[in-house]
């Protein structure tokens, strides 16, 4: 079985990509080294090969990472890739939220979408990385809603069926998300281009 490291430290990621590639043993960065690589790209793709680079480098071993965040029209793109950190370095949640709805006060247009990146890396040096990407358009509501997930999802709308992405269980959010999006195109991916070793 081949085994690869997953570039985050987020428990929830490493239940996720275990329960999509049951073919694989994935270990979490955290095996290897505690040190977060500075996210100094200008894009979620430069983000994640910067992640997947560092973690491969760590570890030796073929490594997989992701970077998302919600980009608002309004906004044009914020907050993008400074999602995580949209109120400042050390924000939570609560505090990048309410900086969002703070900066839509007065825009009737909130158009917005998730985006999802995924890397895979063979080694630090890979000069071809499987790149695969995902992206789910909704609102900005104008509070937030709902328990489930976390970061935006109290305040982004799913036109389609009416509620926040914190009012749908994991299953349907999975079903229709950027991520879940990322995450189907990375298993047909790797299907078409192996990582070393896997049949």
């Amino acid at each position: 079985m081949t085994r690869f490291v997953l570039a985050t430290g987020n428990p929830g990621k490493l239940r996720e990509m275990r329960r999509l590639l049951p073919g694989y043993d994935v270990a979490p960065q955290s095996d290897f080294t505690r040190e977060r690589v500075d996210e100094t790209g200008l894009t979620f793709v430069e983000n994640a090969i910067l992640k997947a680079r560092h973690a491969s480098g760590a570890s030796g071993l073929p490594a997989v990472a992701d970077d998302s965040g919600l980009e608002v029209d309004a906004l044009d793109g914020a907050p993008g890739i400074l999602s995580a950190r949209y109120a400042g370095k050390h924000a939570d949640d609560r505090e990048n939220v309410a900086r969002l709805l703070r900066e839509l006060e007065g825009f009737s247009g909130r158009s917005a979408r998730f985006r999802c990146v995924i890397v895979v890396l063979r080694h630090p040096s890979d000069p071809a990385p499987l790149i695969c990407d995902g992206a789910w358009e909704g609102e900005i509501a104008r509070a937030p809603r709902g328990d489930n997930g976390f970061g935006y999802d109290p305040v982004f709308m799913v036109p389609e069926l009416g509620v926040t992405a914190a009012e749908l269980s994991a299953d349907e959010k999975n079903a229709r998300s950027h991520r879940g999006q990322a995450l189907t195109a990375l298993k047909r991916g790797l299907r078409s281009k192996p990582i070393p070793g896997h049949p």
